[in-house]
This record gives structure tokens, sequence and C-alpha cells, in this order.
């Protein structure tokens, strides 16, 4: 679904004002999350960005800032503290509230998830909070400051490198830190919580995601980012949070009763149930057992290109059906396929157009193109021999023959 940003400001907790970006989906939100940042970042770093993305993707709006003095944002970084940063979610959800609708989730990165786990209980609205990387106790922060710890205890300020940047620390910024009970919210916010934490983080150790998660009331989960880093700076592992995130949202969001999707999840063994969400025209929730995916036409066609459209779905079966089929072929052979590749085309054609179409048609009918690509030290017997057996796909049949539909109307 393709997604609209603004740009908007809001008044923070010391009068400043705050940069911030809106993402949107195409239609109306789901919901509305709420994004910290991690200490010294911005809300434009790329996890924050492709998390925003994944999540607008899927029909929801999500409210990122610049806490003050970071980013775009007005104010001195050397004025704050970590009070101020959770004072300033504060006073974003107060701007979601009066002008949107107040926020659900609660994402926080690093020191950003430390601060989300002390707003959330002041947030009523909010169902679910999520963590990335985050230390169990603010005064985790203290370590970044290395040697000028004790000039800073001293002379009341120092100016410290952070991350090949220059920050002026305050010692009222350590007494703040020191003050904060993280542990001591976690156990009162009585919401959902879900910590992402990589074993090999060298910012933030996972010991901290072991103290949250036992400091946490139920329901709650941790899942590992394995060799991560503490910033997701590569793609895949931002990407795998973001698209671990969504799921998980969707149940909560769901639970409150406010969600577009309204079908029993999971759904029955062996029934696929579809249902209009209410976003736009054409999109639909389609439920199959563990399963939820969204259908939806392009928006050249009015939609908003949100999931695949109906025949997509049916050129995804043939395409999958047709590599697993000579996935089986080849093991039961026990040839050397390393890797298939499927690619399908639909399109409706004149019967007497299609020189490869079986006789007896009449009229437009549909026309998949198939083509495989066959990866492996493999004969050119071999090769043929597979194509032939693509044709006996199970979904290849059930198309290639005629189908009855039997419909009848649900009693109510």
């Amino acid at each position: 679904m393709p997604a609209n940003s603004k740009k908007l400001t809001f008044p923070g907790s010391l009068g400043e004002k705050l940069a911030a970006r809106l993402d949107l989906p195409a239609g109306e939100p789901r919901a509305y999350i709420l994004f910290a940042h991690c200490f010294t970042c911005s809300k434009d770093i790329f996890a924050a960005s492709r998390i925003a993305s994944e999540l607008t993707g899927h029909g929801f709006a999500i409210l990122r800032f610049d806490f003050t003095g970071l980013g775009a944002s007005d104010g001195e970084f050397a004025n704050t503290n970590f009070s101020s940063n959770v004072n300033d979610l504060l006073k974003a959800a107060d701007y979601l509230r009066e002008n949107y609708q107040a926020p659900k989730i609660l994402i926080g990165h690093s020191l950003g998830g430390a601060a989300v786990l002390v707003a959330a209980g002041k947030i009523p609205e909010v169902c679910a909070v999520a963590t990335i990387g985050a230390p169990a106790d603010a005064e985790h922060v203290i370590q970044n400051f290395g040697a000028k710890i004790g000039e800073i205890e001293d002379k009341g300020v120092a100016e410290v490198q952070l991350a090949g940047r220059t920050f002026t620390i305050k010692k009222q910024f350590l007494d703040d830190l020191q003050a904060h009970s993280v542990v001591e919210n976690i156990a009162n916010m009585k919401k959902a919580l879900l910590i992402f934490h990589a074993p090999r983080d060298a910012i933030v150790g996972i010991e901290n995601a072991g103290k949250i998660f036992q400091a946490a009331k139920h329901p709650k989960s941790f899942i590992s980012l394995d060799d991560a880093d503490h910033l997701l700076s590569r793609r895949e592992d931002a990407a795998y949070v973001a698209a671990s995130l969504t799921a998980w949202v969707e149940r909560y969001i769901d639970r409150t009763g406010g969600g577009a999707f309204n079908l029993p999840y999971p759904g029955p063994e062996g029934t696929v149930s579809v249902a209009e969400t209410g976003m736009g025209k054409f999109q639909q929730e389609i439920v199959s057992g563990s399963h939820r995916l969204l259908a939806d036409e392009p928006a050249s066609f009015g939609g908003f290109d949100s999931g695949p459209s109906p025949y997509d779905f049916l050129s995804m079966a043939l395409g999958s059906c047709t590599s697993m089929t000579l996935r089986l072929y080849a093991e039961h052979k026990k040839l050397p396929l390393e890797r298939v590749k499927v690619h399908v085309t639909h399109d409706k054609v004149h019967a007497k157009d299609c020189e490869d179409c079986s006789e007896g048609r009449n009229g437009r009918i549909d026309r998949f193109e198939r083509e495989i690509e066959i990866d492996g030290p493999l004969d050119d017997a071999m090769r043929t021999r597979l194509v032939e057996i693509a044709d006996r796909c199970p979904v290849h049949k059930t198309l290639e023959k005629s189908s009855e539909i039997v419909t009848r109307l649900k009693a109510l």
C-alpha cells in the first residue's frame, strides 16, 4: 500500500518545536503508532524508516519525531535528559490524540525503548509496546561517556564524543538517568510487550533483554536478532524486525476492535475466508489457517495496491505448485536439481490467436505463460523431462480442466 508522509512540528516538553514525520497509509489508518529513536539518533535513521514503511504498508499510521536538541528539532541537547525524552513522548501522544487519534502501539529503539517502557503506563490508549535493543535501566547510557564521567561529576559538564559527533553532557543528565527505574515501570505498565535484542549487541548487552522480560507481565514475547548490530544497519536485519513487528502489531490491534481485519484468526483448517476490510473499494482480508493476507487491485484500477490481485494469487498458485512438483520429482529420481524459479504471467487472449492453446476453445480465454529456471548440473534430457513434469502440477491440471463451483447463501 503506497504511503504518504507529512512533515509536522509540535511543542516538546521543554517548549521547543519538535520535528516529526507522520507516515500514513493510502486509506484510513487502522491505528496510530508512536516510534522513539535511539540515543543521539534521529527519526530518519534507516531502521526507523524501514519499520515505518512496512507498517504503513499494512494500513498503520506511524509518527516518528526527533527528541529535543536532536535531528531537525529545536533546543539544546545539553538541556535535555531522560525525563525530558519521556515527556517529549507524552507530548507526541497528546499531539496525535488532539489532531488524529491517540497511539495504540509504542515502539522504542535503544534508549528510546527505555523511554517507551516508562511512558506506556501514562498513555491509557496504548495496548502494546515493542522495544529494540533497549537497556533495562536508563543509566546504562552512562557507560557511553567513558573517561568523561569523572569530568562531568567534578566540573558539572563535559564534551563527549558519541557516534562521531560531539555532545555537551551536564551532570543533571547523569543524575536524571540514575534516578529512573525502568524495571519498576515495566512491572506496572500492564501492556503487551515484544522485546527484540541481538545476542551480540556490543552497545546494549543481551542481559538487558533478560531483565526486561523478567520484569514484564504476560503477554510478553522475545525475538532474537541473531548477529544484527545495535543500529540494525544491515537492510535484512531492519526488514526482519519490520516484518515481525507488523505481524505482532496486528494481533493486538485486532483485539481492540478498531482494526480493519475482522475475520476469525487463525481460521478453520481447509477453509479460505475472505472479507472486505472497509479500506478503499477493493481491499480484502484473506485468512487461511494461520496465514493472513491482503488482496487488492492496482492503483490504476482504483485500488490501493496493498496486496496481490485475485489473478496474481492464481498465478502464484500455479508458480508455487510447479516448483513444488519439480522438487518432488527431482528428489524421487535423485536428480541434481539445485533450485527452481518459476515466472508466471497472465492475460486474456482470443483462442484463435493462441498457437499454444488446446484445440476446441472459443472466444477469449485465459492464457498463463510459465517460464521455468532450473539450476544444477543437469543434462538436456533431464531439463526437458522436468519441463514435461511441470504439466503434471495439480494446479496446472485444475486450471486446464473446467471446474465446478457450487455457491450457497449462508443462513443468518
